[in-house]
């Protein structure tokens, strides 16, 4: 018969067994296993510190590619917009000063003329500011002469009031709007709380650059893109040209430079640009505007299905 102490010897072998079966593995085992785990350790570092090198090699072709762009952009745009003028108009706060400044100066070195810039406050496109703008719009305060669509979509409202005061009409001997108009139009959407006007002076321009940067978020996000795309189709319209230029997130899902390129329509109209962060961007920018000029719309960058850059134009001997 099994006894009390024949559990209790049991027991104590069975302690023994795990007691002697952790000795043997922390002692046996221990070594490899952190051998092992060294090496791995040892990789991964090895793997940092080469993916590093590589970082840093990159940036520095990066850094000599941008150098090198930004050397030869005077050459390239050389006369592009000789004689021309553009309106920038800011449809993003998130577009920098640097952005502004660095197309300014390649306007300039293209023998351009920068008009005037606005910026449009997120009121312009939300769909909260419709009654107060569809008012002002169509009431008494609008100037003399202007004449807007057959509609009842704010969008193309405003823009086609924008675009007739702020665009001079492409053609010969077309006349140029007045200049009390566009000072008009712009108090009254900035009592709106629409726009500002951040140059001192506005006036009627050949073409006009819509800077963007990011994307919308939120359900109304596609709303406040087609009030957009009904500007840059107004102003395209009754002007030259535009070009709407943003950063690359800016032609992604739900951004001004996305919403252009995935409506056929305003795509064939209106030029894009999604790097104008970049040199190589800036030049697209005024290039573009050039093409706009020949009636040739395009997509450049280096999203999907895009150009580099637009064709430079052949230099006079």
């Amino acid at each position: 018969m099994i006894d009390f102490r024949y559990h209790l010897v049991s027991l104590i072998a069975v302690f023994l067994a795990i007691a002697l079966g952790l000795v043997i593995g922390a002692t046996q085992l221990s070594g490899p296993l952190l051998d092992n785990l060294q090496g791995q350790v040892t990789a991964l570092q090895d793997d940092k510190r080469e993916l590093e090198d590589t970082t840093q090699t990159l940036q520095a072709q990066v850094d000599t590619d941008q150098a090198f762009e930004s050397a030869v952009a005077p050459a390239l745009v050389q006369g592009a917009l000789a004689g021309r003028s553009l309106l920038l108009v800011l449809a993003s706060e998130d577009v920098t000063t640097d952005i502004v400044e660095e197309v300014t100066a390649l306007v300039t070195e293209a023998g351009g003329t920068v008009n005037g810039q606005i910026s449009l406050a997120p009121e312009y496109s939300d769909p909260a500011s419709e009654p107060g703008l569809q008012s002002y719009v169509t009431g008494p305060g609008r100037p003399a002469g202007v004449e807007l669509p057959e509609t009842d979509d704010t969008g193309q409202l405003v823009g086609a009031l924008l675009a007739q005061v702020l665009m001079v009409p492409a053609g010969e001997g077309a006349p140029a709007p007045d200049t009390a108009a566009v000072s008009t139009v712009l108090a009254g959407l900035q009592a709106l709380d629409v726009l500002t006007q951040d140059s001192a002076a506005v006036t009627p321009a050949d073409f006009a650059v819509v800077l963007t940067s990011g994307a919308l978020s939120g359900d109304d996000a596609a709303d406040r893109n087609g009030a957009l795309l009904d500007l840059a189709t107004a102003l395209d319209a009754a002007g030259s040209g535009v070009v709407v230029a943003g950063d690359p997130d800016s032609a992604g899902e739900n951004g001004l430079v996305g919403a252009v390129r995935a409506d056929p329509e305003v795509a064939t109209a209106v030029s894009t640009v999604d790097n104008v962060t970049s040199p190589s961007g800036q030049i697209s920018t005024v290039l573009a505007l050039g093409s706009e000029r020949e009636g040739t719309s395009g997509a450049y960058g280096t999203g999907e299905d895009t150009q580099p850059v637009p064709p430079v134009p052949a230099t006079t001997p």
